[in-house]
This record gives C-alpha cells, sequence and structure tokens, in this order.
C-alpha cells in the first residue's frame, strides 16, 4: 500500500470520526472544556446509573432532574463542539457560540435547577417558563441541525407546525390545535415531550453502553477483535471477507453504529479483501453490510434496542433472546455470501503457518479448556453464594482479580498485536492472537453474566462492566510494568491517560444520540398532543385495503426514506410511533397473533438498512473512502448484500419460532435452526446465481420456492389443513366457559356500515376472568340475541375491542366462534423445501462435476 494512500485514507477517518464527534478542534482553554465538560458528563452518568446513591443516600437524581441534566451536558458539547456553518472558525470557539451553548445549557438544565417550583405548579406554566420552554426548543433545533444535519431538524419542524395548523390542515388530518402555552408545556415541561421516554433512555442505558465501547476501543480490544478473526478465517476461500463479516459481528459487541464498525475494522479488512481479489465495491459493500448489522448483533445493540425495551415493557434480557437467531442468521448468511463471491472468483485463503495435527490439537486443548472453565464458574456460582452469604461479591471480586492477572500475565509471553497494514504481510497463528487478549473478554463476559443470568437491569449491568472496564483500563499498563520489572507510574499515567480519553470519546459520541432522541421527543409528543397516531392508523389501512402484507412493506418503504437523513434511534422511534401500532392492531383484528417484539424488531431492521441504502448511505460513503471505490457503486451492492436483512422481518412476523417464540422442545428448536440456516442459504445462493456453480434461470426458481417453504411451513401447512374451524354463535357461550387465561378468544364478526359497505373480519381477544360472561366483558364485549342473530349489544370504553376498531355506531353480528383445528405439526411441511433445496443440489454436482473434468481435459491437452 503506498505511502499516500495511507494519509489519505487516515484523513478520511479521521474526517469522518470528527463528523461523528465533533468537527471543531480548539486549543488553549477552550481545548481544555471541551475536554473536561464530556468527563464530568461521563461521571455523572456513572453515578446516576449506580447503586451508590441509594447506598449512600446521597446525589440521588429522579428521572426528570436526570434527563435534564443529560441534555443539558449534550447540547452545551453540541455548541462548543460544532461550528454553525461550513465557513465558520473550526480552531477557535466564537463568543456566540459561547453564548448560545450557556443559554441552551440553562433551558436544558431548567427542569431540574427549578424542580421543585415546577412541581408546586403542574400545568400551569408561568410566562417564564414559556419563554424558556420556547428558547429551548429553538437551540435544540438549531444543535440537532449542527450535529445531525438538516433532515432531523426539519422532520421536528413539521412536526410542531402541524401542532398549531392543525385547523387548517386538510379534514383527513386536522384537529383543534394548541396555544403556545399548551404545546411549549407539552414539549418542554413535561415528559411527554423532550424529555420522554426516548432521551429517558439514552439517559439511563444508552450512555454507558457507548462509555463501554470507547473504553474497550481504547484498551485494544477492537484491535484484538479484528486480529482474532483474520487470524481464524483468514485461510478460508475469501478469508479475509469473511474475517471482515465476523469482526464487524464482534464489534457490534462493543458497538451501535454502523460508521463506527466500518471505520474501525474497514481500514485492515477491506485492503485485505482487495488484497486477495475484491473489487474495490464488494470489497466496501461487505464492510457496509457487515457494519450496519452490528446494531442487532446482541449483547450490546444499538441506542434502538433500549427503546424498544421501554416501549414493549420488555427486560432487555429476554429482548436479547428473542434477536439473536436472527442475528446470527444475518451474520451466517452474510459469510456464505461472501463464499460463494470467493468460489465465483477461484479465491484461495491464505497460508497457515501451522500444520492440521498442530491445529486439531489446539482446537481440542482449547475446547476441553473451555469446558472446564464454564463447569468451574457454573460450580462456583452455586456453592460460594451458599457459603459465604452476604460477602460473597468479595470471594468474586478476588476470584476475578486472580482472574485477570492470570490472564494478562499469559499475554505477555507473545508479542504485541500487529495494527494496520502489518496485517496484511501474512496470516497471523491463532494461539498467539487467542491467548494475547483473553482478559479483554473479562467485561464482555462480566456484562452477559449481569445481563442474562443475574437478569440485571441494563444500566446496572453497564455500570458493573463499565466499572470492570475501568478496573482494567487503570491496571493492565501498571501490572504489565510490575510483572517486566519496568517502572509503574509512567505504565499508571498511560492508563489513567486511556481511561480519561475513553470518557471523552463517550460523551463526545453520545452528543448526536443525546440530541437526536430529544428532537424525537418532540415528535412523539406532537402525535400525543394531536392524536395523529390514530388518524394515520386510519389512512394506512384504508390505503392497504386492510391487507397487511400491503402496510409491512409501506412501513419499510417509510424506514428506508427516513433512514435517509435521520439516524437509526430516531428513525427507529418515529417509525415504531407511528405504525407499530397499526401493524399490531390490524394484524390483531385479522386474527393474527403477532408478537409485540416482532413489530418493533420489523421497525428496527429497517431502520438499519437505511445505513447502506443509496442515495443517502453514510456506511457505504465511508467504506468508498476506505477503499477507492465509486460510493455509489458500493451502495448499491451493501444493499444488494443486505437483502437477506429485509427478508427476515417479514420472516418473523409470521414465523414468530424463529425470535425463539413458542418454542417448546429441544427438537422443535433444533429443527428451526436447521431450516432457517438452510433457508438463508438458499436465498443467499438464489440472489448469487450461485451454489456450487453458475445457476440456471429454473434453479434460482427452485431455490427461492425451497427459501419460502423454508422460512414459512405454514403456508402449505394452511392451504391443505386449515387453522381454524367455525363453531356457529349457539356454542359460544360454552366454548367461552373452557377457554383458559392465555388463550385467544376468535370471533368471527360481520359490521353493517350502511350503503351497502359490510367488513366481515376476525377479533383475537385475550382470555381472562372467570365465566364465559366476565370474560367477554375484560374483551370489551357485551353480546345479546336479537332474533336468531347475536349481536354486539355494547363496547366498553378502552376496551380491546374498541381498540380494534368495533363500535356501537356500526351494527356488528357474531357470525361464530374459531377454534384451532386438529392438523400435523407445522415442522413436517418443511420436507418439501428440503426436497427442492436438494434436487438443486444434485442437479449443480452433477454439471460441476462435468465442468471440473472439461476443464481437466483441456488442461491436459495444452499441457
Amino acid at each position: 500500500m503506498s505511502e499516500a494512500h495511507s494519509e489519505g485514507q487516515s484523513t478520511l477517518i479521521r474526517q469522518m470520526l470528527e463528523k461523528e464527534t465533533g468537527r471543531r478542534k480548539p486549543s488553549g482553554i477552550p481545548h481544555a472544556v471541551l475536554f473536561i465538560i464530556p468527563i464530568l458528563w461521563s461521571l455523572f452518568q456513572v453515578w446516576y446509573t449506580s447503586p451508590l446513591p441509594f447506598a449512600l443516600g446521597i446525589g440521588v437524581f429522579n428521572d426528570t432532574a436526570a434527563r435534564s441534566l443529560h441534555l443539558g451536558f449534550s447540547i452545551f458539547i453540541a455548541y462548543l463542539g460544532f461550528p454553525m456553518l461550513k465557513g465558520s472558525p473550526k480552531d477557535r470557539i466564537p463568543l456566540y457560540d459561547w453564548v448560545m451553548a450557556a443559554i441552551a445549557g440553562f433551558c436544558a438544565a431548567y427542569l431540574y435547577i427549578f424542580q421543585d417550583a415546577l412541581a408546586a405548579r403542574p400545568g400551569i406554566p408561568t410566562q417564564e417558563d414559556i419563554i424558556v420552554a420556547c428558547v429551548g426548543i429553538v437551540l435544540l433545533l438549531e444543535a440537532t441541525r449542527r450535529v445531525m444535519g438538516l433532515p432531523m431538524t426539519c422532520v421536528a419542524i413539521v412536526f410542531i407546525l402541524y401542532v398549531f395548523a392543525g385547523p387548517f390542515a386538510p379534514d383527513l388530518i386536522a384537529h383543534r390545535g394548541a396555544s403556545l402555552s399548551r404545546a411549549a408545556s407539552q414539549f418542554w415541561l413535561t415528559q411527554e415531550g423532550v424529555f420522554g421516554v426516548p432521551l429517558g433512555v439514552s439517559t439511563s442505558f444508552v450512555f454507558l453502553y457507548v462509555l463501554f465501547g470507547a473504553m474497550l476501543e481504547n484498551a485494544g480490544a477492537g484491535n484484538y477483535l479484528t486480529s482474532l478473526s483474520f487470524a481464524l478465517l483468514g485461510h478460508l476461500r475469501g478469508g479475509p471477507a469473511k474475517a471482515a463479516v465476523v469482526a464487524s459481528g464482534l464489534h457490534g459487541l462493543i458497538s451501535g453504529s454502523s460508521i463506527a464498525n466500518v471505520l474501525t475494522c474497514g481500514p485492515v479488512t477491506i485492503m485485505l479483501m482487495k488484497k486477495v481479489g475484491f473489487s474495490a465495491e464488494k470489497a466496501g459493500a461487505v464492510e457496509v453490510a457487515a457494519g450496519s448489522n452490528g446494531q442487532i448483533m446482541p449483547p450490546v445493540m444499538g441506542a434502538a434496542a433500549f427503546l424498544m425495551v421501554e416501549y414493549i415493557n420488555m427486560p432487555y434480557a429476554q429482548l436479547i433472546k428473542h434477536a439473536f437467531i436472527p442475528a446470527l442468521l444475518t451474520y451466517g448468511s452474510l459469510l456464505y455470501i461472501v463464499h460463494l463471491e470467493a468460489c465465483k472468483m477461484d479465491m484461495v485463503g491464505l497460508p497457515r503457518q501451522s500444520t492440521l495435527k498442530h491445529r486439531l490439537i489446539g482446537w481440542g486443548l482449547t475446547l476441553s479448556a473451555l469446558t472446564l472453565l464454564i463447569g468451574a464458574i457454573h460450580y462456583l456460582t452455586a456453592w460460594i453464594p451458599a457459603l459465604f452469604g452476604g460477602y460473597a461479591w468479595i470471594v468474586f471480586a478476588l476470584l476475578l482479580l486472580i482472574g485477570y492477572s492470570a490472564l494478562v500475565a499469559l499475554s505477555l509471553r507473545y508479542p504485541e498485536l500487529p495494527e494496520g497494514d502489518e496485517q496484511l504481510m501474512h496470516l497471523p497463528a491463532v494461539k498467539p492472537i487467542l491467548l494475547s487478549g483473553l482478559h479483554f473478554l473479562l467485561p464482555i463476559a462480566a456484562l452477559v453474566w449481569c445481563l442474562m443470568v443475574m437478569e440485571m437491569s441494563p444500566g446496572l449491568a453497564a455500570f458493573y462492566a463499565c466499572s470492570c472496564m475501568a478496573f482494567i483500563l487503570l491496571t493492565q499498563k501498571p501490572l504489565t510494568a510490575i510483572l517486566r520489572k519496568e517502572p509503574v507510574f509512567p505504565a499508571f499515567m498511560e492508563g489513567l491517560s486511556r481511561l480519561l480519553n475513553s470518557m471523552v470519546a463517550g460523551g463526545k459520541n453520545m452528543v448526536g444520540i443525546g440530541l437526536a432522541t430529544a428532537s424525537a421527543g418532540i415528535i412523539v409528543g406532537a402525535v400525543s398532543l394531536t392524536g395523529v397516531g390514530q388518524v394515520l392508523a386510519s389512512v394506512v389501512e384504508a390505503l392497504s385495503m386492510g391487507y397487511l402484507p400491503l402496510v409491512l412493506i409501506m412501513t419499510a418503504i417509510l424506514a428506508l426514506i427516513l433512514g435517509m437523513g435521520l439516524p437509526t434511534t430516531a428513525n427507529y422511534i418515529i417509525v415504531s410511533t407511528l405504525l407499530a401500532p397499526v401493524i399490531y392492531n390490524l394484524a390483531a383484528a385479522h386474527g393474527l397473533a403477532i408478537p409485540l417484539v416482532a413489530v418493533h424488531l420489523f421497525c428496527l431492521y429497517f431502520g438499519i438498512m437505511a445505513d447502506a441504502t443509496p442515495p443517502v448511505a453514510l456506511a457505504a460513503f465511508a467504506a468508498a473512502g476506505i477503499s477507492g471505490g465509486d460510493p455509489f457503486k458500493t451502495g448499491i451492492q451493501g444493499f444488494y448484500y443486505e437483502m437477506r436483512t429485509a427478508i427476515l422481518p417479514f420472516v418473523f412476523l409470521y414465523n414468530p419460532e424463529i425470535l425463539l417464540i413458542g418454542i417448546e422442545s429441544t427438537g422443535q428448536l433444533i429443527w428451526v435452526l436447521l431450516t432457517a440456516v438452510l433457508a438463508c442459504m438458499a436465498f443467499a445462493c438464489a440472489t448469487q446465481a450461485f451454489m456450487l456453480t453458475r445457476a440456471r434461470w429454473w434453479e434460482v426458481v427452485l431455490l427461492l420456492a425451497a427459501m419460502i417453504v423454508l422460512f414459512r411451513p405454514d403456508l402449505p401447512q394452511n392451504a391443505l389443513y386449515p387453522p381454524y374451524q367455525t363453531l356457529p354463535p349457539a356454542e359460544l357461550m360454552q366454548t367461552v366457559e373452557s377457554l383458559k387465561k392465555g388463550d385467544s378468544l376468535r370471533l368471527f364478526v360481520s359490521t353493517d356500515f350502511g350503503e351497502g359497505r359490510i367488513k366481515k373480519q376476525v377479533l383475537a381477544l385475550p382470555v381472562e376472568g372467570e365465566g364465559a360472561e366476565q370474560k367477554l366483558e375484560n374483551a370489551g364485549l357485551v353480546l345479546a340475541w336479537e332474533g336468531d342473530k347475536l349481536m354486539v349489544n355494547d363496547v366498553l370504553v378502552d376496551s380491546r375491542v374498541e381498540k380494534l376498531g368495533l363500535n356501537m355506531d356500526d351494527p356488528t353480528e357474531v357470525l361464530g366462534l374459531e377454534v384451532p383445528s386438529e392438523r400435523p405439526d407445522k415442522g413436517l411441511f418443511s420436507i418439501p423445501g428440503l426436497i427442492l433445496l436438494g434436487l438443486v443440489v444434485l442437479t449443480q454436482l452433477r454439471r460441476k462435476r462435468r465442468e471440473d473434468g472439461f476443464k481437466l481435459n483441456k488442461s491436459d491437452i495444452f499441457a
């Protein structure tokens, strides 16, 4: 690689990172301020999330106060770190930015400073309150424009204007409008606007996860994960590209940003891919597809995942469980796509330094050691609490300290990890790479343990993970110096410097997320104030003609369009706020029991897809800058690779078993995983038109058919065996009496809207209570016979039935009750898909043998 190209690449990365974390680079006192404020912000967030305030009884902040200070830090750094215009000075901070930063910080912290006075006059804002709110909103929008760009700002402004222009809007979306006092109070002085759930999640959870990622990166874990991926996979066909996929997946453990993943892994992996034969566009596209999916990789998903936890009221550990299989499928199928690309180009992997015998012995010892370690941890966590009681945490801490010290000592036996261009020279051995950084995995293991085993809240788990990481940053260098008999103080100062730089990086990385969630709160507040969500539901249902797949396509398109200008977090907030209830209620109105988590994951996936969707694909621009390829072509190719990610959301909405919902046995789990993996492979082969050799058009058709059947075995099952049978209304009360809590009550009804408009639908209602009449009332229904017809006599307010669109203005007749039919297991209907896939494999094998034989004879002739 030429020196000029390397320098240009470094410049690009620096520019992209500056765009992400602050463009302005002043010196002197302003530089010190931009260094100290993020550190103070990080310390505040650690204190707020930790159990210390409640244990010590001091420094306890309520939610509103914490959100107020969180936004105050974010907006203050935004005005100092981001210039107003392109031509504004970047080496100093003008006086007007100091003034705007101070005013904006005061407006944001207003709810904390005057919290007692505001609590004494709820809903009755004074003139001063209104002025502060109006100024605060304007300054928030300007800060958002500086950091996030115009699109996010414009969307928020449109919703603000809609609040006031309601009476003048078209009849379909008209509303009463709101006064300045009412709107200002809604947006700034309550938890229904700027300081609502999105900013609350940013305050409580997201900051510490961003800080955790910054700490890992400063400690060297990012380079360790990239090097390990390359060592493990570099010898395979297209190995560097496969290493890029795995490295980005591992970086997803510590980063929720598509661009951060591309910029972190790309400089090494893209150059390696180009070296083995990938074009600049394809090399960049692989990194784009891999980096974009880092936001769906548990355990540390993007900021949107923590918002989802709040929106659907689900423990984060449970969300991780649901998201785990789809994440593995996306990365697994991308690995296979890379393999197919390598096969098409007849690539070979880089030569390995060790023999097969040594590799087998090494892997055997490694797996044995890991098995013993996991067994020992399981045993210790069982008897230590029982033996030591309240002092168990001290024993755990000592064991972790001993283990950490041993791993650091082990790492010193191996040379330091290569960086940048050094990794282009040869394929490193796995063992030295693996053992040189095992101590980096301790904080990640601690995070997973706290989330999944101890079932702590996301914030508390992140606090312990950050504490563990801070300890490593402070002690790693001094411990190394002690073992090497070198001076300890300089090593300690280097560790302290890395810790402080991590806090600065964490604070600056959070500026964009803090402002995005605050601005998104304006949109959420406007939706709540105007009731436009219900109007939009009617509009979407009318446009889709009540056809759920069309609603899903419209939602996906909206997410992709919004993603052209909005970050994933803001994109998810808007789409989930506006359309997630529409999808969920429309599915329920059609009798489809779609889990709410599946609907929200659908919105999240397409928000992520926008990062790789032209014409505005920031991750593609970052990758193209590193590869030297065309940004638009890189984006097109990246979107082509990302199509497998777009398929999954449509699948798990109808087949939630992929989200580990409805799995009743280990055998069923294995079968679901097997068919899902084969379906992804079939889709990858179809899109690449290649399996063992070039695929013909009819083979592509068979592969797509196999993919559909494997992903959706319920389609042939429903075609042959209807899922429900309809009982007459006369048997309704007896059947409802037999239903248990948790079952679904499915009523087949017909509503007469007058003028010959009759709508028939199935209402899927939850069953609660005792007795048939009480169960119906709990669902919101009161039924009565009118002659030989069973009619809806009353619809209870705020009931499930009312939310599904039923009301007393339109006569509704109960035509029957749907009950499940007895039919063969759904898994059996995956077999036709396996047969189709097997048929393609056989035809490919036969043709591959003929082609190889032809090549062999041809080479013999020329020889």
